[in-house]
């Protein structure tokens, strides 16, 4: 696919998708959202890369819905082919750790579309909220199940309800992001987890971690204790696992074999 409203890259294992509409505060679009679902295909499938980090151009993570088409914004959509979801897939689905930084204000859509990663850094100079109670809609893109799973349903009401903005350092204090730094740290310090993850996570212990974990708060400790289980039978003696200590014993970085794509277990 021709990218117009993101940019895809990939350096050193690490993919960056950075929301590409710097003049209207990278505003979601529905190209938008189909493009980015198709860089995340790309990066579930490609083995190259090892973590993602989605961010925004110039001085905003993502401002929301475009609505310049005013009384239209939100106009009737067609019942068999309209979702909520904002992206197919989510963030979630993707077999490779998603940091979302998020370098300037996230609101509406914009933050929906974080909270589907699995890491958040924001800018202490931004404002994030999910507003859409107060454009006459309704918050999107799974929020009423990632946003409670992340700060519980107290902390969720409060937000999903009013539709107020938050700063960054009460998004970590929440729960939302793991931390708050200057705007022009924010993609940097993204970078520099991606990279740490890249080389020194074995690709499908990740991969495998990662699926359980967002599974997990649907499941009985018995449940989980039962595939952590099965999932060490799939991992212990392999290759992986015998390179993992060894590259520590001889001081070195590890060279991984297992592939998320050939390797992946059936899921138990």
């Amino acid at each position: 696919m021709s990218y117009e409203d993101i940019r895809f890259e990939v350096a050193d294992g690490v993919a960056i998708i950075t929301l590409y509409r710097p003049d209207h505060l990278n505003a979601y679009s529905g190209k938008m959202g189909i493009e980015l679902g198709d860089a995340y295909r790309t990066c579930d499938d490609d083995d190259s890369i090892r973590a993602v980090v989605l961010t925004g151009a110039g001085r905003a993570f993502c401002a929301g819905a475009d609505m310049s088409a005013g009384e239209d914004t939100f106009a009737k959509q067609d019942v068999t082919s309209f979702s909520a979801a904002g992206v197919d897939p989510p963030a979630w689905e993707v077999r490779k750790p998603v940091i979302a930084a998020m370098n300037g204000h996230a609101v509406g859509i914009g933050l929906t579309l974080a909270l589907q990663c699995d890491i958040r850094i924001a800018a202490i100079e931004g404002k994030y909220g999910v507003l859409q109670v107060r454009r006459g809609m309704m918050p999107d893109a799974y929020s009423h199940w990632t946003l409670p799973r992340l700060v519980g349903m107290e902390r969720a009401a409060s937000l999903l309800l009013t539709g107020r903005k938050i700063t960054g350092a009460e998004a970590v204090a929440m729960g939302i992001a793991s931390q708050a730094l200057p705007a022009d740290e924010v993609l940097p310090a993204a970078l520099e987890i991606a990279k740490d993850i890249a080389i020194n996570t074995a690709p499908l212990s990740v991969a495998i971690t990662k699926r359980l974990l967002w599974e997990s708060p649907n499941l009985t400790w018995f449940e989980v204790g039962r595939k952590e289980t099965e999932l060490h039978h799939h991992l212990m003696g392999r290759a992986d696992a015998i390179e993992g200590p060894v590259a520590w014993l001889e001081h070195r970085q590890p060279q991984w074999k297992l592939s998320v794509k050939n390797d992946w277990p059936e899921w138990p």
